[in-house]
């Protein structure tokens, strides 16, 4: 089921015997409705200001910014669901059960930086934010047994940022060798190609108004695969792919990995490859490139990202 306006989904997967979740709230027809529109709180920023040496004012540094936390004031109502008061109040315990089970997120709880995602619609736009449920506190309420009990609820954000909820991706063939000359056999009449022709292999445009991460999947066979974004940053890999073998290069903040086949190969970077932390797309065209060595002239690269924002 798509989300309406105004409706959230919190969604994580399973873990054992630990049930995953896809919990939608925020209208009435989900049953859990905001009594209160949703709330924002951006973290404060860890200032790196140091006083200048005998003298007034102070020498600015680096800052770094906390992350968000969105908070929920949710009516869980299910006053319409039974005739009877005993109906009403067991329809409401469940629906609540229901909730903190999602809320508690214990498939989520042991898992190192893994988030959960946390999606909504507003003002037409689909986003969704990183994260993990925090609070979740039903209030003591007599209107429990008539079917009505007030809740609060919290979600810690990886971040500061709302990405868009749909993901972008790109393929990118292998860049060949370079040549001179003209390759036949030729026919006429002859044509250029290039940027003015359309839209150029490895092109991505990245919008929102924030740099966001790309995930980047290079199939092989190639040795020594190198990507890069022209006139950003370079990251090459000592190392060669067979054909059917795959390298996953995740920069994004809750995963910062390097893996082949689903096993880390990041110590197999280049001295000369940026940090993952460091690896981030700005808004606009980027024009990306894979290069290696690869005989059969099939090795290619996937490029997939979401738009970034400051806000929603």
């Amino acid at each position: 089921m798509s989300l309406a306006e105004g409706e959230w989904k919190l969604s994580y997967s399973a873990n054992g015997v630990h049930p995953g979740a896809a919990f939608t709230f925020g209208t009435i027809r989900s049953g859990y409705y905001l009594l209160e529109p949703h709330e924002i709180a951006y973290g404060d920023t860890d200032t790196g200001d140091t006083p200048l040496p005998r003298a007034d004012g102070i020498r600015f540094g680096q800052d770094f910014k906390a992350a968000a936390t969105i908070t929920f004031e949710i009516g869980v109502d299910t006053v319409d669901d039974a005739l009877t008061q005993q109906g009403r109040h067991g329809a409401n315990l469940d629906r609540l059960s229901a909730m903190g089970q999602a809320w508690d997120a214990e498939a989520l709880r042991l898992r190192f930086a893994t988030p959960a995602v946390l999606s909504t619609v507003q003002g037409g736009r689909a986003r969704r934010f990183y994260g993990r449920p925090r609070k979740w506190a039903p209030a003591a309420s007599k209107l429990t047994r008539q079917g009505y009990t007030p809740v609060v609820a919290t979600f810690a954000c990886q971040d500061d940022t709302a990405y868009d909820d749909v993901e972008q991706s790109v393929p990118v063939r292998i860049q060949p060798p370079p040549h001179r000359g003209l390759v036949g056999p030729l026919t006429t009449p002859l044509t250029m190609t290039g940027a003015g022709s359309g839209k150029v292999p490895g092109e991505v445009i990245v919008g929102g108004n924030k740099a966001t991460w790309p995930v980047v999947t290079i199939y092989g066979p190639i040795t020594s695969p190198a990507i890069e974004v022209v006139g950003r940053w370079k990251t090459t890999l000592d190392l060669s792919l067979k054909a059917g073998e795959v390298i996953v290069i995740d920069p994004r903040p809750w995963a910062r990995t390097v893996l082949r086949n689903g096993a880390s190969v990041a110590g197999l970077l280049y001295r000369s490859s940026p940090r993952l932390e460091d690896m981030r797309l700005p808004v606009g065209r980027q024009d990306f490139i894979l290069r290696g060595t690869d005989a059969t002239a099939t090795a290619y690269m996937t490029v997939a990202w979401r738009d970034a924002y400051a806000y929603l």
